[in-house]
């Protein structure tokens, strides 16, 4: 979760901002400002514009977020069942998949012989707005189940029901064999029940059947819950792009749990832009943060090139169409909130990191294959951010962030650099002119910044966070340093040029490797020495699953296996505890040797980053270096062989299905690709 600054509870693109501004105490949720209800140990089914929030016991209560939601707006709060007068006794609750929970719970009957419970009931609960409840009797002789459904919402907005303001409870009407109810600003939630009840009851929003079960047999009752305009989950339409049905199998079998897991989270995250319905991208995550976050859909969706390009090149032209204009003032640069960067920094823009990433992704996803039809329309777009970094980093090199009175962040250079690196890439190959320029403008920022950002000490150096606005460098070593490591792909599976020097960068990869970033678990936000380190802050102590996967990709790269290995397994290690869907972040917590990673109890998950991170592990073991325009693939798998051998396969390199499978000694072999695409150096 990039938290927005100032601290108060997040409002999600589709609800409204005037519910969540009043921090006053209530009775119903948080109190304080920037406090969020916790949901860590909830089940989040997601199928965009959809999602539910259910406990583990699957009755929908009414407390914190409890509810089915489509477009940010709670449709359902209430939905909690009873068996013959009494609540049923629930032995399991867990996902089946991204968009649906199931629930297991089993109900003792006055004709049960002792103490076993004879008769069961099997919940499902879907993302868009079903739920299919089903009871079976293991008794030996027939028995009448009375069955009663308490239904109720408040229609309330996501913001609201996270500031703990939900409003009250609406009055309900009947309605074609359910229940409807009306908000006075016109909008409406029915549910309906196949059968229908045999009894309702508005005013208390009940519904009734009484079943009689032979021996053996089985009924159903199936819910639908619907807006008065309902809207379809993108991730079941038609049209639209769509990320490759890869596989991943090996000696360890959590490889293929987690990318399945990261497949169904990053479809079931998916959105539809209004304007242009032809072009999907990724929401930020769930249940925070279901509208466009433009850096974070972009790190996602290059994480995930090797899935496709179709859904890069949708997500970028969906953020092209928010990029300020020629009469704005910083024309070219892509508009972001600002989030909290942790205790020793101000608050950053996600804007800038969005603008330094577009030209990059582009030109990343052109070497995986992105047609030349498509790459022609995206190119001006990437041209406005390169204009807009020269405007404003100008010759001196050094960015320094708007609002931040000059201050300049080592992670912000690395991704300038980047920028400019691939950005040259990207024109020299579309015939554009400027390539050189912005060759020699990196080379002098590579200058500046291991004059002015490395920090030498006893210990071997460091990189400096940022440099205040007087030139004074501030010290506090985090995961952010890991993006130094990025430094982008170019072609003939040629990685750009780092800020680093060889010395530094190898003295970088012994600071990730260490005790005080690397906990066991995966890359903690801000090393365990620096003052001001909480294992919780989402900049200040931390896991953040996508800057982990960067720092194992950027350290195998660099050819650091030994570092590589040790975030790679925590990170795996950490999947599997969260039944390998990996939250945006965790708890940066030492590991030890009966210790298991903790949630952060307002983490999203899904979260498209950490969804799309998954990817960039898999493919980080084989090293996969696509040029699809130059007609190769580099392998670079990572030495070491950490996860012993590893086959993936429906990727896509040149936009045509790519295999390729990792030997127990290291080797690589390329088992299908793109006739025409040869194995290069």
């Amino acid at each position: 979760m990039d938290r927005p600054v100032p601290h108060r509870p997040p409002v999600p693109q589709h609800a409204r901002q005037t519910s969540a501004a009043d921090p006053r105490p209530t009775a119903h949720g948080p109190a304080n400002p920037g406090e969020l209800p916790p949901v860590h140990h909830a089940l989040l089914c997601v199928a965009l514009p959809h999602f539910t929030v259910s406990a583990p016991h699957g009755q929908l209560t009414g407390e914190g977020l409890e509810g089915v939601y489509e477009s940010g707006r709670r449709l359902l709060s209430q939905c909690r069942l009873r068996v013959g007068g009494r609540e049923p006794v629930v032995v399991h609750g867990g996902l089946a998949g991204a968009d649906e929970a199931r629930f297991l719970a089993v109900v003792r009957t006055p004709a049960d012989p002792g103490p076993d419970p004879g008769l069961r009931v099997e919940r499902t609960r879907r993302a868009g707005g079903t739920e299919r409840i089903t009871f079976r009797s293991s008794l030996a002789r027939p028995v009448r189940v009375p069955v009663d459904l308490t239904l109720g919402t408040d229609l309330a907005h996501l913001g609201a029901v996270a500031a703990g303001r939900p409003g009250p409870a609406l009055r309900a009407a009947v309605h074609d064999g359910g229940i409807r109810w009306s908000a006075p600003d016109g909008t409406e939630a029915t549910v309906t029940a196949d059968p229908p009840p045999e009894d309702a009851l508005a005013s208390a929003g009940l519904l009734r059947w009484e079943f009689a079960l032979q021996p053996g047999e089985a009924r159903t009752i199936e819910l639908r819950v619907r807006s008065g305009q309902p809207v379809r989950p993108v991730g079941r339409t038609s049209g639209g792009p769509r990320l490759a049905d890869a596989r991943a199998e090996g000696d360890d079998p959590r490889v293929e749990k987690l990318l399945r897991t990261a497949l169904d989270d990053l479809r079931a995250l998916l959105l539809r832009d209004p304007v242009h319905p032809g072009d999907l991208h990724p929401a930020a995550g769930v249940p925070w943060r279901c509208g466009l976050a433009p850096a974070e859909a972009l790190w996602a969706v290059r994480m995930a090139l090797p899935l496709g390009t179709r859904l890069a090149a949708a997500t970028l032209r969906t953020v092209a169409r928010t990029q300020l204009s020629g009469g704005d003032p910083g024309a070219g640069r892509i508009p972001g909130p600002l989030r909290d960067a942790g205790p020793h920094l101000p608050a950053a823009c996600t804007g800038v990191e969005a603008t330094l990433a577009f030209p990059a992704v582009l030109a990343e996803a052109r070497r995986w294959g992105l047609p030349e039809q498509e790459l022609a329309a995206l190119l001006p777009a990437a041209e406005r951010c390169l204009g807009w970094l020269r405007t404003t980093a100008g010759e001196g090199g050094l960015l320094a962030e708007p609002g931040t009175a000059g201050l300049r962040r080592a992670e912000t250079q690395a991704h300038a650099h980047r920028a400019a690196l691939l950005g040259a890439d990207l024109l020299d190959a579309c015939g554009r002119p400027g390539a050189d320029a912005w060759r020699d403008w990196a080379a002098a920022l590579r200058g500046r910044f291991r004059a002015d950002f490395w920090l030498d000490d006893h210990g071997g150096g460091r990189p400096a966070a940022a440099l205040a606005p007087d030139g004074r460098p501030l010290r506090p070593l985090g995961a952010g340093a890991a993006h130094l490591l990025d430094t982008g792909l170019l072609g003939g599976g040629r990685l750009a040029e780092g800020l680093l020097d060889t010395v530094q960068t190898e003295q970088l990869a012994r600071l990730l490797g260490g005790p005080a970033l690397d906990c066991g678990w995966g890359l903690r936000g801000l090393g365990s020495k620096e003052p001001g380190h909480n294992p919780f802050g989402h900049r200040s102590g931390a896991v953040r699953v996508h800057e982990t996967a960067v720092a194992v990709a950027g350290l195998a790269a660099a050819g650091y296996a030994q570092e590589a290995t040790s975030l790679l397994r925590g990170l795996l290690d950490a999947a599997e505890a969260f039944a390998y869907r990996l939250p945006e972040m965790y708890a940066g917590l030492q590991r030890t040797a009966d210790s298991a990673p903790v949630a952060h109890p307002a983490a999203c998950r899904p979260a498209a980053v950490a969804s799309a991170a998954a990817v960039l592990l898999l493919t980080t073991l084989a090293g996969i270096r696509p040029d699809a325009p130059g007609g190769t693939v580099a392998l670079y798998p990572l030495r070491g062989v950490p996860l012993g051998a590893v086959r993936l396969s429906g990727l896509r390199v040149a936009e045509e299905p790519f295999a390729v499978r990792i030997s127990r000694t290291g080797l690589g072999m390329v088992e299908e690709a793109a006739s025409g695409l040869h194995l290069g150096a």
